[in-house]
């Protein structure tokens, strides 16, 4: 982890209460640790927005698969963008709809534009893409792997 520096911070009662409460729900062992995980977050987030920045993510999209030619236009998308899709799992959650996630590798311009345009393709109920940046996230974390 290299060498730890203490820091002060003053923070109002309540909003150090429900942090508390937060960290709590959330199984941390100290304030310390949560802090360090809050800022690793934001070190992601500020790079990920470079385009040339190498992040992982992934798509989740829900979609009803009766929809007219809607599994062909996700499947064309992902192949258009084969460089980037690492895999897709896909479920289904009952007799309409269905749950798929894409897991990509590349540019943040690129992983953004592919869920862009799988998100808002004409069926697509709900989808969210989540972005890591790994280089940034192994420089500042504890684990190991």
């Amino acid at each position: 982890m290299g060498d730890l520096s203490r820091i002060g911070v003053s923070i109002n009662s309540e909003l150090l209460r429900r942090f508390d409460s937060f960290i709590a729900d959330k199984g941390y062992e100290s304030r310390s640790e949560a802090f360090r995980d809050l800022i690793r977050d934001q070190l992601v987030s500020s790079v990920i927005v470079a385009a040339d920045t190498l992040v992982v993510g992934t798509v989740t999209l829900i979609y009803d698969h009766h929809t007219r030619l809607l599994p062909e236009k996700l499947t064309d998308l992902q192949h258009e963008y084969h460089e980037i899709v690492i895999s897709t799992l896909h479920a289904h959650l009952d007799h309409e709809r269905c749950l798929e996630v894409v897991v990509l590798r590349g540019k943040s311009r690129d992983v953004q534009r592919l869920a862009d345009r799988l998100i808002s393709t004409k069926g697509v109920q709900h989808g969210r893409l989540v972005m890591s940046a790994p280089e940034i996230a192994a420089h500042s974390s504890r684990h190991r792997h």
